[in-house]
């Protein structure tokens, strides 16, 4: 076990699901799929005489990230300008929150693989606007498209509680489940519409010093954030090791060769010469504002999961897994709602529905099968009307071609035979035609009940109810036994 503990703070950068950017009326777009520079205006290309104007949508969003991350929200808001040349950058500054961010002194509790729940504190979520992307060519060019230079973007800073990238994994996902939840970011990490950037440190274990820090800046997918991690802890650990120093940096990740490398040294707040921004007055928030958003929220993850459990009585794996998607969870409620058994409901929507949803690639919004629909199916096995396994095959006649349970049974005649007088005729004529069998089981070799009940599964056709059959069968044998 080494001597050594990991220090680590993440930011990270959600861009945020406006119509218009964070401080002019233009419009916000793909950035990836969009053609580059179309949607531009002279404010978002630095044009000099433009005014900003704060985007109300992006400060309702970032008070309900805020809220949702038990943050206190701050009625005094105010605006600065970070300055730093870069070709991302057509104001060569950046309109930011510094002194005075919109939310403050949070905390969000993680799960560990241990059990264990951790709470990481949250420091501060502050309102900026999205630069430009850089496009890098071979030949030592670059190419920027300013379509993302504007775009509102908010930045949620924790306290430096994390220890490890398990640690790191878990709070990132957390965070990204919440803007989801919200409407106020896709998640969408290969898209760069949520980044990481993750502030690792080492130290002897049992002390309480913050040493020299590594920032990777532009993690955007969580194997990139807790490989990062890991590179970094160990070199900084083999570092102090050798007795040598740690250098204050930005670093970035590089995939290919699975390992960091330094981009710049690292600069202190005081080099990007930080003051307010004379063209934006503070913003007031008032506590009517506050209020009125606040009953906005919708059902968070974690309150989700708590009234599947205590309300319903799921286990922990199917509450978590219904929760981490919020129109998964919205849908597998209106299936409960519907009349359908809530443990049953879910077995069906993680075993069954999420694979043909994966192999079809389609999203719960975009399926034929109705939450009505799979209640029905849900009714169907809990009445016997159908076997279990032919309700799977059911569901796949559903996805494929919309029609309902019912429908797909009665087209198909896969009800199942519950006549008992007719069962009996069909049990008493397979015994009475295998009488070794029959005597052979008799005498101990009870495995040959799976045959018994197969022959009477094939002379039914598939269509005897297996929970009769079996119960049926039984007393037919120890009636032969007796007699």
């Amino acid at each position: 076990m080494s001597e050594y503990e990991a220090v680590i703070g993440l930011e990270i950068h959600a861009e945020m699901l406006t119509q218009s950017k964070m401080f002019s009326g233009c419009e916000v777009v793909d950035s990836v799929t969009a053609p580059p520079n179309t949607a531009v205006d002279p404010l978002s290309l630095g044009m000099p005489g433009m005014l900003p104007v704060v985007n109300r949508d992006a400060v309702e969003m970032a008070m309900k990230v805020g809220m949702a991350l038990n943050c206190d929200i701050n009625q005094f808001n105010a605006f600065e300008r970070k300055n730093y040349f870069y070709p991302d950058l057509p104001k060569s500054y950046q309109i930011t929150q510094l002194e005075n961010p919109i939310a403050t002194d949070g905390y969000v509790d993680i799960e560990l693989s241990s059990g264990e729940t951790k709470r990481i504190r949250v420091r501060r979520a502050h309102m900026e606007e999205d630069t430009g992307k850089l496009t890098h060519l071979g030949d030592g060019t670059s190419l920027v498209d300013y379509n993302r230079a504007g775009v509102p973007l908010l930045e949620i800073v924790s306290e430096p509680d994390i220890c490890t990238a398990e640690e790191a994994l878990a709070y990132a996902t957390k965070i990204r489940q919440i803007v989801q939840y919200l409407d106020v970011n896709t998640g969408d990490m290969e898209k760069g519409i949520i980044r990481f950037e993750a502030n690792i440190s080492v130290r002897p274990k049992g002390t309480d010093e913050l040493n020299t820090r590594v920032e990777v800046k532009n993690l955007n997918s969580f194997r990139a954030l807790t490989e990062s991690i890991n590179y970094q802890i160990a070199e900084q650990i083999s570092l102090v090791k050798a007795g040598r120093d740690v250098i204050q940096a930005t670093a970035g990740w590089d995939e290919s060769r699975k390992k960091t490398f330094t981009q710049r040294t690292k600069e202190d707040a005081h080099d990007y010469r930080y003051f307010p921004d004379p063209d934006l007055p503070p913003l007031f928030i008032s506590q009517e504002w506050i209020d009125e958003v606040r009953d906005q929220l919708v059902e968070l993850p974690a309150e989700k999961v708590g009234r599947y459990k205590n309300q319903m009585g799921l286990s922990d794996y199917d509450a978590s897994k219904l929760a981490e998607d919020r129109l998964v969870a919205e849908w597998f409620d209106e299936v409960v709602t519907a009349g359908a058994e809530a443990k049953a409901a879910a077995n069906w929507i993680i075993n069954n529905l999420s694979a043909l949803m994966n192999e079809h690639k389609q999203e719960i919004g975009e399926i034929q099968v109705t939450p009505q629909g799979l209640a029905e199916l849900v009714a169907l096995v809990k009445k016997d009307t159908i076997s279990n396994n032919t309700a799977k095959q059911v569901l796949i006649d559903m996805f494929t071609s919309g029609k309902s349970a019912q429908s797909i049974v009665d087209e198909k005649g896969l009800a199942q035979v519950s006549d008992t007088g007719m069962l009996e005729g069909v049990i008493a004529e397979i015994l009475a035609n295998n009488q070794d069998s029959v005597q052979a089981y008799l005498g101990g070799k009870t495995k040959l009940r799976g045959f018994f009940v197969g022959q009477i599964m094939r002379a039914t056709k598939g269509k005897a109810n297996p929970k009769l059959v079996n119960q049926m069968l039984e007393a037919a044998l120890e009636a032969q036994r007796e007699g």
